[in-house]
């Protein structure tokens, strides 16, 4: 099994932040079945304040690259993602149109 942390920050407003929440309580099942087509076997998100912090947890077969050119082949991927984008601001120094930036494990135990 493969692991990853990814982060991204939200329009520090609160009601935008309780909209983003809403959406995912009830994630598309075309979103859903795309995350588990791709190999990735379980997702979290966290949120502290207007910083997400995901776990993705994906088989040995999983790729980003493999994962990104199947999302831009899928028009409701493209349709949610284009939704998020009222909701997301990217972190700093990322690249454009750079959403979840991965994260360097610095720990563990």
């Amino acid at each position: 099994m493969k692991k990853f942390c990814l982060a991204l920050d939200l329009i520090d407003d609160p009601e935008l932040i309780a909209e983003y929440e809403k959406y995912h309580q009830n994630v598309w099942s075309e979103i859903k079945q795309s995350i588990l087509n791709s190999g990735i076997t379980n997702m979290e998100i966290y949120r502290v304040q207007n910083r997400l912090f995901m776990i993705v947890e994906a088989d040995e077969n999983f790729s980003f690259e493999a994962k990104n050119e199947a999302d831009k082949n899928n028009p409701k991927v493209q349709e949610w993602e284009e939704l998020m984008w009222k909701f997301q601001q990217q972190l700093p120094n990322s690249k454009p149109y750079e959403k979840w930036q991965l994260m360097d494990k610095i720990f563990s135990l």
